[in-house]
């Protein structure tokens, strides 16, 4: 069964690290895809400059600004998209992006889906990835998943929704504590970090990004700068053995952001 509303009518920062261990799902005609939710981004509406929502409602972002438990999908870079879940409520514009997860079923399909994403690859997708890098990044996470901006406004707290979020086999809380995957022994803890959000220019030291820390499927980390639009690497290629920044203590509830006071600024979610 999907999550519940009600766990998204919550600030994003809240949302944001009990998504850790949640799934997400679409299902297609060519069959479903499900991923473990192992990092994410918060993003909190027109109180935040990082946010694609700061300057107010447009087309581009109009589901922002409706309920939460819906899909925000947007189109970046000229090639990729990128996948968000709007939390508090009806105008509040909060966000979170989803930035990496593990295959948990339909590896073949996603596989297929990331090689034949590839510009240089085959059209059969018969080049071979580490399943750690099958969705590693927000636009990676969307090819494997098939998601694109026919499922932005998607209500993934649906049943009868394409695209939907439930919870994982272990308490997907703040507390970090989750049950294991994989080869881990059962009742593993799996210890929630938090650092600076990727590839932004303004507001880029709030700590609003969570992981899994050790979890090889979170994105490397790379900084934003000036004149970075949208997700600032979709792809998140950092230098070889480039690493998130340390654990940060979780930021107290509520936008906690420096005001703008600069002139035009590129902004994500």
């Amino acid at each position: 069964m999907p999550i519940s509303r009600d766990f998204f009518a919550r600030p994003a920062v809240e949302v944001a690290p009990d998504l850790l261990g949640c799934v997400l799902e679409h299902e297609t005609a060519a069959g479903l895809v499900a991923v473990e939710l192992t990092e994410v981004e918060a993003y909190a509406g027109q109180a935040d400059p990082a946010s694609h929502a700061y300057r107010g409602k447009t087309r581009r972002n109009a589901v922002m600004f409706g309920p939460p438990g819906h899909a925000y999908v947007y189109f970046t870079y000229g090639m990729h998209f990128c996948v968000n879940l709007v939390c508090l409520g009806q105008g509040s514009a909060s966000a979170v992006l989803l930035r990496a997860g593990a295959v948990i079923a339909g590896e073949n399909l996603a596989r297929a889906r990331r090689t034949r994403s590839k510009p240089d690859g085959p059209p059969d997708g018969s080049i071979r990835l580490a399943s750690r890098d099958l969705a590693r990044g927000p636009a990676r996470l969307c090819q494997a998943l098939g998601i694109d901006r026919s499922l932005d406004g998607a209500d993934v707290c649906a049943a009868s929704s394409p695209l939907r979020v439930r919870a994982g086999a272990g308490n997907p809380a703040r507390s970090g504590t989750v049950l294991a995957r994989g080869d881990d022994p059962p009742g593993t803890r799996r210890r929630i970090v938090s650092g600076p959000r990727v590839g932004v220019s303004s507001a880029a030291e709030v700590p609003w990004r969570f992981w899994f820390e050790g979890e090889p499927t979170v994105s490397v980390y790379r900084r934003g700068g000036k004149g970075v639009w949208g997700e600032g690497s979709p792809q998140d290629r950092g230098a070889p053995g480039g690493r998130p920044p340390g654990p940060a203590q979780l930021p107290p509830d509520g936008p906690q952001v420096a005001p703008c006071r600069r002139g035009r600024h590129h902004r994500r979610t």
